[in-house]
């Protein structure tokens, strides 16, 4: 019989007072027995909602059945038949709005904690377990992928799998992508992160760093002069986007793009890290996001005393996951809440010493169908801060579509594809954000997964 409790298994995590002050991970996993009764409470449903709502259709019910018999490694096995980033998945993947969004417990009560059991077969094989990856006998077939974040590494992944002759290019030192300087050390361990990338190395792929295609070789030398029959572009989006107010030159104002890459890849919060990042008391984080919870928890972390979170909408309309919201309200994040930035003001030496926001009223339902914000005439007031960061999304390096013959992009500088994540030139294809913007990890994967059955049955019927 199923466990019908309606309340998932509460994760372990750090005091808020205690890790706010540290970089270490926030959750701190289930036991053996938390895991065994959490999947007890898995109907097991026939249709199978929860693996319709997972971008790469992982075998949800089979793996949370072996983890209710005790069988660990077996749930691992089965997770990764079709997700090569299971211990990144089941940490930063908005669960609540896929799988579990579907599942059918969530309807008289909490939906199973799939995130969490994820997470939870992933760490356990990599504590415990030393799994033998069989390298694939090679086909005779070449393949480049362009960007080691999620989505290029679930399609290296998926084509050294059945044989391919797969090497990642990835423009930063160290593989990764923005699981590595985008998402902090407390939600996802760097650690973690390379033990995945390891994997697909024991498969087969092969990585080269500081190789920022578009400068030192183009999408066209790779095909042309390299010999890969077929391109994946998984580049991400990493421009970051400004509001156009005055003040944003001023010392003391960073993408967030900026301010995280120097925490989370340079490691700005090590004391044996020369990376500068502004010893600051007062931060504004402009923006509602992932991104701007990540920014501001950071800042927090840094040493900060006041941190503040700015954004036009209500706490309803609040892009960010619940759990993430929830985490920085616990840690001390304070949440200005309808306002918004209008002037950043700068003292003699040209460094930030206030922001002034106006104060915002929700108004009719815009193109996206959220409630648009209204400016209140007179409102402005100002708040004292010496450091401001922008989080209010980001765009596609213009680097390769400017370097890369016929490559046809929308309005926003995204790639254009088509259903089999096919550009406009033969052989090149592309997904992620480079695709879509900004968005989702496992979205990412999904765009990856299916470029690498496109690539395949492109390259086997030539």
């Amino acid at each position: 019989m199923p466990n019908m409790t309606p309340n998932k298994i509460k994760m372990p995590e750090q005091d808020p007072k205690v890790r706010a002050r540290n970089f270490e991970e926030v959750a701190l996993g289930y036991t053996k027995a938390m895991a065994m009764e959490e999947a007890g409470r898995c109907l097991n449903c026939k249709h199978k909602p929860c693996v319709e709502g997972c971008p790469v259709n992982v075998r949800i019910p089979e793996f949370i059945s072996e983890i209710a018999r005790g069988n660990f490694k077996e749930a691992y096995e089965v997770i990764t038949s079709t997700n090569n980033l299971p211990a990144v998945c089941g940490r930063v993947c908005p669960q609540e709005s896929q799988c579990e969004g579907k599942c059918v417990r969530g309807l008289k009560g909490e939906p199973v904690a799939i995130g969490r059991l994820e997470r939870f077969a992933a760490d356990f094989v990599m504590e415990n377990e030393q799994t033998k990856i069989k390298k694939p006998e090679l086909n005779g077939h070449k393949v480049a992928v362009v960007g080691s974040g999620p989505a290029g590494l679930t399609c290296a992944a998926d084509l050294a799998k059945i044989g391919y002759d797969v090497t990642v290019f990835e423009a930063f030192h160290v593989a990764g992508g923005v699981l590595m300087y985008g998402i902090p050390e407390f939600r996802l361990p760097k650690a973690i992160v390379q033990k995945e990338i390891q994997s697909l190395k024991d498969l087969g792929v092969k990585f080269m760093t500081n190789m920022v295609i578009g400068k030192v070789l183009s999408v066209d030398e790779l095909i042309e002069e390299m010999g890969f029959e077929a391109v994946f572009i998984g580049s991400g989006a990493g421009l970051p986007n400004f509001m156009g107010i005055e003040g944003e030159n001023l010392v003391g104002v960073y993408s967030a793009n900026e301010f995280l890459t120097r925490i989370n890849l340079m490691k700005a919060y090590l004391d044996d890290y020369d990376t500068p990042v502004r010893n600051a008391k007062a931060v504004a984080v402009v923006g509602g996001g992932n991104v701007a919870m990540d920014a501001a928890r950071s800042a927090l972390r840094l040493g900060a005393e006041k941190v503040y979170i700015i954004y036009r909408r209500s706490l309803e309309e609040l892009p960010a996951r619940r759990e993430e919201v929830h985490h920085a309200m616990e840690e001390g994040v304070e949440f200005l809440l309808l306002q918004n930035p209008v002037k950043i003001m700068g003292d003699e030496n040209g460094r930030v010493k206030a922001i002034e926001c106006v104060k915002m009223e929700l108004g009719e339902p815009d193109e996206s169908g959220r409630r648009k914000p209204v400016e209140i005439k007179g409102s402005n007031f100002e708040i004292e801060v010496d450091t401001v960061i922008m989080a209010i999304g980001t765009s596609p390096n213009p680097l390769i579509r400017s370097t890369t013959k016929g490559l046809e992009v929308n309005r926003r500088g995204c790639l254009v594809v088509n259903e089999d994540m096919l550009t406009s030139r033969e052989g090149i294809y592309a997904g992620g954000d480079a695709v879509t913007g900004a968005a989702t990890v496992i979205l990412a994967m999904g765009a990856g997964k299916k470029a690498a059955k496109a690539i395949d049955e492109y390259i086997t019927s030539k």
